[in-house]
């Protein structure tokens, strides 16, 4: 079983993008940190709408786009931790 299984291969081009910017929200101080997958999540779904048309499909599709994006942050994160 691959992601690309289940994602679009169009769609990759956004989580790129919704990387950047979380890094760029995360930078605004009055934004806690716990909001930003739920703001990440109405830019994903917007984006897959405005590339792949507005239907369900496209929102299935932002969704995990946002959920490949905020898990490989974290991901990431928590593999240069030291303990």
């Amino acid at each position: 079983m691959n992601i690309s299984d289940y994602i679009l291969e169009q769609g990759f081009i956004i989580v790129p993008f919704l990387y950047v910017l979380g890094e760029m929200i995360k930078g605004i101080e009055k934004i806690p940190n716990k909001y930003i997958p739920f703001i990440l999540l109405v830019f994903g779904i917007g984006f897959a709408n405005a590339l792949l048309g507005i239907g369900a499909e496209s929102i299935i599709q932002g969704v995990l786009l946002t959920g490949v994006t905020v898990y490989g942050n974290q991901a990431v994160k928590q593999l240069n931790k030291d303990y």
